[in-house]
């Protein structure tokens, strides 16, 4: 069994981002910090060369790929471009952080079991897009993320964390989404931290 105070050799991973990164910079920030973290950022993948996250990777000697989308006539083609280029770098897992883009059954199928998803709702409640929204909508008193592995559904596949955050009366999309925000930058590290330590387990 892994000690993870052991000296050991991480999973590398590929960080898929379409924005801003802030998800990325939360989990680039837990492997420097962490000792023998059971995960290794690999790449960064985008599919928008103008996306913030790219120059956070570059920040931190990450290396980055960008593969536009509207360069391939259809969604496989697209992602067997990015399977391709991933290959070079060895890749064992896959964490969405923020990657605006539905991946396709062959993908999924591909990287089976390997592929995390951040989503901003305690799920199984409000999947799929706007779920702040949903949750104001329904007078929620508490909202939150999850962590989940991706099957082919919307936002169905096996739980893997979540974290819970209060909807204050005051609330607007905006600061829930904030305090969501929050609350995603302490989970999502640690729990592909533990999906990559199963991995490293199984192996």
């Amino acid at each position: 069994m892994t000690d993870l105070k052991t000296p050991i050799n991480p999973v590398p991973v590929a960080v898929f981002i379409s924005g801003n990164g802030s998800n990325l910079q939360a989990l680039i920030d837990y492997e420097v910090q962490t000792p023998s973290c059971p995960y290794e950022i690999a790449v960064v993948v985008s599919n928008k060369e103008k996306a913030f996250g790219l120059q956070r990777a570059k920040d931190a000697d990450i290396p980055t790929l960008v593969v536009n989308h509207k360069a391939y006539e259809t969604r496989e083609a697209f992602e067997k471009k990015i399977i391709d280029l991933l290959t070079d770098f060895s890749v064992e897992a896959i964490a969405l952080a923020g990657f605006m883009r539905v991946l396709s059954p062959f993908f999924v199928h591909f990287y089976a079991q390997r592929i995390l998803n951040l989503h901003p709702s305690l799920l199984p409640l409000f999947p799929g897009l706007h779920a702040v929204e949903q949750a104001l909508e329904a007078k929620v008193t508490e909202s939150g993320c999850t962590v989940h592995v991706v099957d082919t559904g919307v936002d169905t596949g096996p739980m893997v964390a979540q974290a819970r955050v209060p909807v204050l009366e005051s609330d607007t999309a905006d600061t829930l989404h904030e305090r969501i925000h929050q609350a995603e930058h302490e989970l999502y590290p640690t729990a592909l931290s533990s999906f990559c330590y199963n991995i490293l387990q199984d192996d």
